[in-house]
């Protein structure tokens, strides 16, 4: 928090506090969910009750036609939650998240836990077609930063806070530690390491605990016994199918970020918050009214684990049903989040996914059987592709796939699958679901975490060592002279009783047409004291530091067992020479 010193607290410490960030984002998630469940039984059936369970229809609402209001309904509330207290809690969360990491020092409000909450379970509850996994997200990263704030921590501790409240927060609600902790690694965590990834894992760890305690061991979706007793290895054939079913998945992945994208700019010419999202509900209510009397079942609204359930359960096997009903639900999630709704894409992805690869499996099956293909398992792969595609978080996806499924023989094939869904949509769409909003604010995030070998150099090997040490009552005009016929730059390190006294960057070019000039001024009058002293054999990554916390502008390098006399003196490391070396360690990667 602004006028409080950052504590710099240890390893274990930090960890203590993930662990708090998981036992609260893991309750957090018991109550979302609960929320959610109270506040669609009263929707749809006018029962006052938690018990909800996402993975059974829901039966015919007592309301018969005017449940194309309730969506209506539900929007009205959701936009003056959010117009009016955490206009950050408004669409799917994790760009939001992610801005703050990467923008704001891991700053959130802690307002946005409880709006999103209520904003989320709302949308989500009354018909919106988006998921509850961005919400929670959101709302575990809001206090994992909240803790952060409260305990005025240094920045990087307070992101990877962050960073384990929204890795904690969906793997409680999906059951899915592993799978929480490769989204944090591969979305929200700037820096990969021990210091980092040991507090992740354990809020990830404690919040699946909390989440057991409630939710149960098993697994988000139950899987046939067939399916599960089957030992027949993939052919070669349904490897390849897989490719295709991939690269067919990665399509979808592309019309899903630009329909979601166009949907946003489409109801942002609304300008009335409410009329916006009205309009939109009105739409979502209609399409759930119609998919009712022609299909059968509302089918996209909510989080839509019921058609994914009947997909893998072979309750949904017509491949035009399942083609159209992965339209109806891009169109209804990108008209729900574009109008303003609050929710996640995470699970309209598994739906998109699951329908596509039903559809993919069934039509293959009618033409041709293939060992180790069928309609359950392209559903499973095309869940984990579309999430794959959209996201671009390709462990993420695989992992989560299998820990929600328990079948182990599914990996290879998804992996083959999300692969070539995230090369497909990464042609036509450099932006992925998340970072496609962020870019619109002019707000870039990294796509790729690299090594930052530059930090493992040793400043030996970064430093410059042409180096002219003079004495503090040396003359200024008579260095100049002496070097002015050098083009560029010349470091000076000044000295005075046989200690540093001070750095000068020097421009000997400047002094060119002015030779005859006297200006009477000593070196150790215009030396600047922001250096730091750095020993030859310091990696870089401590130099940097060191010259961070000393805002100096140089560091003079001395011998590995230097005491940082003048007699030491070795080289200098300025932050041009920093820059260039950042940008050699990364030109491997550009070219």
């Amino acid at each position: 928090m602004k006028g409080k010193r950052p504590l710099r607290i240890g390893l274990l410490r930090l960890s203590l506090l993930a662990v708090v960030v998981g036992l609260v984002a893991g309750y957090g998630a018991v109550v979302f969910r609960a929320l959610i469940g109270l506040i669609h039984n009263i929707a749809f059936l006018g029962l006052v009750s938690t018990a909800y369970q996402a993975s059974l229809f829901t039966p015919p609402s007592p309301w018969g036609a005017f449940i194309i209001f309730v969506p209506v309904i539900g929007g009205l509330i959701v936009t003056f939650l959010v117009t009016n207290f955490a206009p950050e809690a408004r669409g799917h969360g994790v760009p939001e998240v992610m801005d703050a990491i990467y923008y704001r020092e891991g700053t959130i409000r802690p307002v946005v836990a409880i709006i999103k909450s209520l904003a989320s379970a709302l949308s989500i509850g009354t018909g919106a077609a988006v998921g509850r996994e961005g919400p929670i997200i959101q709302i575990g990263a809001a206090i994992g930063s909240s803790l952060g704030q409260i305990i005025p921590v240094a920045p990087w501790q307070r992101i990877t806070l962050v960073a384990a409240g929204a890795g904690a927060g969906i793997a409680a609600t999906f059951n899915t530690p592993i799978g929480g902790v490769m989204f944090a690694i591969e979305l929200m965590m700037p820096e990969l390491s021990a210091r980092t990834f040991l507090p992740v894992a354990l809020a990830t760890g404690t919040a699946t605990f909390i989440g057991r305690i409630f939710f149960g061991v098993h697994p988000a979706f139950a899987i046939p016994n067939a399916l599960l007793m089957s030992q027949q290895p993939a052919s070669l054939a349904a490897l390849l199918l897989y490719a295709l079913l991939g690269a067919l998945i990665g399509l979808a992945a592309t019309a899903f970020i630009r329909g979601l994208s166009l949907a946003e700019d489409v109801f942002g010419r609304i300008g009335n918050p409410y009329l916006r999202h009205a309009a939109g509900m009105l739409i979502i209510g209609v399409l759930i009214c119609l998919l009712l009397q022609t299909a059968g079942h509302y089918y996209v609204e909510g989080v839509g684990y019921s058609t994914v359930q009947a997909i893998l359960s072979h309750g949904l096997v017509v491949p035009a049903l399942l083609f159209i009903l992965f339209a109806a639900k891009l169109c209804a999630t990108s008209v729900s989040l574009g109008s303003g709704a609050s929710g996640g894409v995470f699970s309209p992805s598994l739906f998109m996914g699951a329908t596509i690869g039903g559809a993919f499996g069934a039509l293959v099956n009618a033409i041709h059987p293939v060992a180790g293909l069928g309609l359950s398992t392209c559903a499973i792969i095309g869940m984990a592709a579309m999430v794959g595609g959209g996201t671009g978080a390709a462990m993420t996806a695989v992992t989560m796939i299998f820990e929600m499924t328990r079948d182990y023989d599914l990996v290879m094939p998804s992996i083959i699958a999300v692969a070539l869904a995230i090369g497909i949509r990464r042609l036509l769409s450099q932006e992925n679901i998340y970072t496609i909003k962020l870019v619109d604010r002019g707000h870039l995030v990294p796509k790729a975490l690299h090594a930052n070998m530059f930090l493992v150099r040793r400043a030996r090997e970064v430093m410059e060592r042409d180096v002219t040490i003079l004495p503090a009552e040396a003359d200024f005009d008579a260095f100049l002279r002496e070097h002015g016929r050098e083009r560029g730059v010349k470091h000076v390190v000044v000295t005075h009783a046989n200690h540093v006294a001070g750095v000068i960057r020097v421009n000997t070019g400047l002094r060119r047409g002015i030779e005859q000039a006297y200006s009477g001024v000593r070196v150790g009058d215009i030396a600047q004291r922001n250096f730091t002293i750095a020993r030859e054999g310091d990696i870089m990554f401590d130099v940097v530091q060191r010259m961070v916390r000393h805002d100096a502008i140089m560091a003079v390098v001395v011998k590995s067992q230097g005491r940082g006399r003048p007699s030491e003196i070795v080289g200098l490391v300025s932050k041009e020479h920093i820059a260039d070396s950042v940008a050699a360690s990364i030109r491997p990667f550009g070219e």
